[in-house]
């Protein structure tokens, strides 16, 4: 897996500053606008998890806002999980007048998770039990997506963009849990793997 993450940090600095674009949307754009809608399964924001978007630096930076659920069949009870992320992709790859590829997303996220087993019972265990929060994650992100330009009935020379991504991630205890345990642990047994759609508003 490590490398595999290598060769795709390879690939994408290989890609010429040439290939760089910026898209129509990026224009004139201020942040707080709500820019996409998202949709995601896995990735620890939840078995399916959906939100809204906003962009930033002429679409370089991203903000998603999520809100997920996991049912309690495998959680042993049910998780609402709110995560926020911010995500940098440097540039888009033009594929064809329909496809775009940004094969490098790098970005962080904060996770609260609601109902965890005996979270709210008070005095359950002594204080300093647990030395992290049972509830709060912070972790990594990297990925990448690929867009369908789909075209605007009321402004055809402003496309909007459908996208496919994916995301590996870990997180503060993922990370606390194998370096300690570097040679009994495999790098993968910390990484995540979120896949999601977004669509462009």
């Amino acid at each position: 897996m490590r490398g595999l993450l290598l060769s795709l940090f390879l690939l994408s600095a290989a890609v010429p500053v040439l290939g760089q674009t910026a898209t129509p949307d990026s224009v004139a754009r201020p942040w707080y606008r709500l820019h996409h809608v998202a949709l995601q399964t896995a990735g620890g924001a939840g078995v399916v998890s959906g939100g809204v978007g906003f962009v930033a630096v002429r679409d370089r930076l991203e903000t998603d806002i999520l809100v997920g659920y996991v049912p309690e069949k495998l959680a042993g009870s049910a998780l609402s999980i709110a995560t926020a992320k911010v995500l940098y992709s440097p540039y888009t790859v033009p594929l064809s007048e329909k496809f775009q590829l940004r094969p490098l997303t790098i970005g962080m996220y904060l996770s609260y998770t609601h109902g965890t087993i005996n979270d709210e019972e008070p005095f359950q265990y002594s204080e300093g039990y647990y030395w992290f929060s049972t509830d709060t994650r912070v972790g990594l992100l990297l990925g990448g997506r690929v867009s369908y330009l789909m075209p605007r009935a009321a402004a055809p020379t402003r496309p909007r963009r459908l996208s496919a991504y994916y995301e590996l991630g870990t997180n503060d205890l993922y990370l606390a849990s194998y370096v300690p345990n570097i040679k009994a642990m495999n790098f993968t047994d910390i990484l995540t793997l979120g896949l999601g759609v977004k669509l462009e508003l």
